[in-house]
């Protein structure tokens, strides 16, 4: 049987994604698109004000949640990666409107992959995953820290050995054992303190096949999540690759009476998957059950928003029923459309309800809250002072590939950022946005000149009529970018170079990043950066 390849593809909607669809360009969702009401600096919100919350409930880059429910309190964290302080913590009381609380990882471990938050015999932990960076001490194996309180402090990460497995997975068997569900439909003990494993790795699951015609970026299971329901252990899992063809990513579940299997694979599989490139959100998998407020049932996972590729995996939030089969079903369809809040949430208490202010005017410290550094060295944050509204920053290296520059999560298609900065003879900064050390895109100067980077490489150098202090503003207008600038903060100049930058992401670069804005100083002295402004257009 021959089958025709170019026909399954349109079958599914990724016809003209895939077979000549001009460059950039992107269907539009045929469902009606409700917007989202403006929050604090015009940032979107998830709460529509009526009862009703409309996806992502976490915009911007937030991929791979574990979520956790703690009587009525609800805490969130997601992959980092690169950025440290990493780890931060969310809270919420209504699984709809979040605030965070702060970082749990300051050590650079490595490039951190897909947490899990859970909490046991009153005691709070994380077990990490990390790849491997060029950051001493880094490496590629499995952590965990913990807490007496939520707030911290966390504990120094520990080493569980783990070198080939990602996304642990933590849960309790009937008996009291405690273990780590891993990639692969692997597993390993831990011992009675959640501290070391107690075992080697065993294969106990394998995992629900897709059929071989479906346009996936590959198998990797991965992300494996327990949940204890009645008389089953029901054990969630992605498969179909992250990124890739939006088609690929997708939740299955498998189910057992005992943490020890057999599993039985869930008769409705995939219960979430993008079957066309119309949809607003693609690449959706890495789901993970928990309970509502009022006692019905919800899923958190992630997914890429149309066209969007650049601002990262975004947080979604799903209803789920269960069945007279005892099976579960995740609802909301492609989660385009409105969605009834979860009942019986409670207020939060904070004004604004939902997220916080990106804008800073350095007089408190949103280190590891808002900023982050890229792959820092272990004395990385020595390089920051705060003084009287201005934050000093030590140059370092020669370039923003090299100066592991200080970089935010924004969650808006389109925004612009400005700040004012004066440097030191020798010093080079200015305005980014970056995705990693190979590819960021930005304006900076020294007394003399503008530096222009583009493509992760530095490229023009016109001259600098401002000389060493300069306000700066860079606008990426959904992936159109522009830079003014100006002497005074009123009489702004549009410079001469704009770009485009809706490749700058992982099916291009690879990493599963977001291309972050951000600043950075490089060479030798000290930049002073004032007045952080974010605005969403």
């Amino acid at each position: 049987m021959t089958i025709d390849r170019r026909n399954t593809l349109k079958s599914i909607g990724l016809g003209a994604f895939l077979f000549g669809a001009p460059a950039g360009a992107v269907a539009a969702p045929k469902a009606r698109r409700t917007t989202w009401p403006k929050g604090i600096e015009g940032q979107r919100q998830p709460d529509l004000g009526d009862g009703t919350f409309l996806n992502p409930i976490m915009a911007g880059d937030h991929p791979d949640p574990s979520i956790l429910k703690d009587g009525d309190d609800y805490y969130m964290t997601f992959s980092t990666f690169d950025a440290y302080p990493g780890l931060v913590i969310w809270h919420s009381r209504d699984m709809v409107n979040w605030r965070p609380i702060g970082p749990a990882l300051t050590q650079n471990v490595g490039s951190v992959w897909a947490p899990e938050l859970c909490k046991h015999n009153g005691r709070y932990y994380l077990y990490i995953p990390t790849k491997k960076t060029s950051a001493p001490g880094s490496k590629t194996t499995s952590w965990v820290i913990w807490a007496d309180y939520i707030e911290g402090p966390w504990s120094e990460p520990i080493d569980l050995d783990l070198p080939n497995h990602i996304d642990p997975g933590h849960a309790v068997g009937e008996d009291g054992s405690r273990w780590l569900f891993l990639s692969g439909g692997d597993r390993v003990r831990l011992a009675d303190d959640g501290l070391s494993k107690a075992g080697e790795v065993e294969h106990v699951y394998e995992p629900w096949r897709y059929p071989s015609d479906w346009v996936v970026e590959g198998f990797s299971p991965e992300g494996p999540k327990i949940t204890r329901h009645g008389q089953y252990y029901y054990m969630i899992l992605a498969v179909g690759g992250t990124a890739g063809p939006p088609t690929g990513h997708m939740v299955i579940a498998a189910r057992s009476k005992s943490i020890n299997g057999p599993w039985e694979h869930h008769p409705r599989n995939p219960l979430v998957r993008t079957t066309s490139v119309e949809e607003r959100w693609w690449s959706r998998g890495h789901a993970t059950l928990v309970e509502g407020p009022a006692g019905d049932w919800w899923g958190v996972y992630h997914g890429y928003e149309n066209g969007f590729w650049t601002l990262g995996r975004q947080t979604l939030l799903a209803p789920v029923a269960w069945s007279k089969d005892g099976w579960f079903d995740f609802g909301g369809g492609d989660l385009s459309q409105p969605i009834k809040k979860p009942k019986g949430g409670k207020p939060h208490g904070f004004q604004p309800p939902h997220g916080f202010a990106l804008s800073d005017d350095f007089t408190t410290d949103k280190y590891g809250i808002q900023w982050n550094f890229f792959n820092p060295s272990p004395d990385e944050k020595a390089r920051i002072r705060r003084e009287n509204g201005v934050l000093h920053l030590t140059a370092t290296g020669q370039a923003p590939s090299s100066s592991s520059p200080l970089i935010t999560i924004v969650g808006d298609p389109a925004y612009e950022i400005e700040m004012e900065i004066e440097i030191d003879e020798g010093v080079r900064a200015g305005l980014l946005l970056f995705y990693d050390t190979k590819l960021y895109c930005g304006l900076g100067f020294d007394g003399k000149n503008f530096v222009t980077h583009q493509y992760g490489i530095e490229r023009g150098r016109p001259v600098n009529p401002h000389g060493r202090r300069m306000f700066m503003r860079l606008c990426n207008d959904r992936h159109i970018v522009t830079f003014d600038t100006s002497s005074d903060g009123q009489t702004w100049r549009r410079f001469d170079r704009g770009m485009e930058v809706s490749g700058y992401h992982h099916n291009v670069r690879g990493g599963f990043l977001m291309l972050k804005p951000g600043f950075y100083a490089a060479g030798q002295g000290e930049a002073r950066f004032r007045n952080f402004r974010y605005r969403a257009l």
